[in-house]
């Protein structure tokens, strides 16, 4: 999601919810600690140079059960973020929250709530490696059917 559509969001909210993937919810007292500019430099596994950017957000529980984030403060959070950190809205945002480690999440809406969806890694050169791009697909018809039979030596 980008952050221009977490910002339209948050216009026609009246608070703010995350869902975790399993469906369970953070917890409504957690805090945005940080919203940043994170930029990655870096060569994949074919030798080819990239660079990406994203906009971060982390999610904290505190203690702090009587201060709730609305959406109008987040808002004014990710302007101020935009402006000193020179942020462009058409960035897609990831959200840091904390499970076993510091999990990275991307964002999806579902009408009221955030929806944390889990990142998966993935082969950026899968030509250069030999990954097919796709598993190749058998049709059933095509399979040659084999008989056992006692003694025939193919069990």
């Amino acid at each position: 999601m980008k952050l221009a559509e977490v910002k339209n969001h948050l216009n026609n909210l009246k608070t703010i919810s995350f869902q975790l993937p399993d469906g369970e919810r953070v917890p409504g007292h957690f805090h945005v600690t940080e919203v940043g500019k994170v930029s990655k430099h870096f060569i994949d596994c074919g030798g080819v140079i990239r660079k990406e950017e994203v906009v971060n957000f982390q999610l904290w529980n505190a203690d702090d059960y009587d201060h709730r984030l609305h959406p109008e403060k987040l808002i004014q959070i990710i302007k101020l973020s935009e402006d000193k950190l020179n942020i462009d809205e058409e960035l897609t945002v990831e959200v840091e929250y904390q499970g076993r480690s510091i999990e990275t999440f991307t964002l999806d809406f579902d009408g009221s709530n955030f929806l944390l969806v889990n990142k998966q890694t993935d082969c950026l050169a899968k030509d250069q490696c030999g990954v097919p791009a796709e598993k190749p697909k058998v049709k059933m018809a095509d399979l040659t059917t084999t008989t056992c039979t006692p003694g025939g030596g193919c069990c």
